[in-house]
């Protein structure tokens, strides 16, 4: 089973910027979509951001919209979220997903990689 595996995360003023990254464990896996999202404790899993194949983008909270920005390169296979101005409110596990079709469930997940903001 193909894994994804998240990096970048880690522990961040607040205004300050992360990078993080995705990519399948297996080269040769690809998805018509992935996205991230996140859980902050005590808090169901949020959407934050998606982006198909050829860059259709969407994103999820008002909250991140500005400040997040996904994207991907279809030549590595990895897609990106790059977060801005981060707040204390972004603390949480982000994970990224990927799913075969353009619509439905996402079937693959990787293990979450930790952001923390601190005030």
């Amino acid at each position: 089973q193909v894994q994804l595996v998240e990096s970048g995360g880690g522990l961040v003023q607040a205004g300050g910027s992360l990078r993080l990254s995705c990519a399948p464990s297996e080269r040769t896996f690809s998805s018509v979509v992935m996205g991230w999202f996140r859980q902050a404790p005590g808090k169901e899993r949020e959407f934050v951001a998606s982006i198909t194949w050829s860059g259709v983008i969407t994103y999820g909270a008002d909250s991140v919209k500005g400040r997040f920005t996904i994207s991907r390169d279809n030549a590595k296979n990895t897609v990106y979220l790059q977060m801005n101005s981060l707040k204390p409110e972004d603390t949480a596990v982000y994970y990224c997903a990927g799913r075969k079709m353009l619509m439905g469930s996402y079937n693959y997940w990787g293990q979450g990689t930790q952001v923390t903001v601190s005030s």
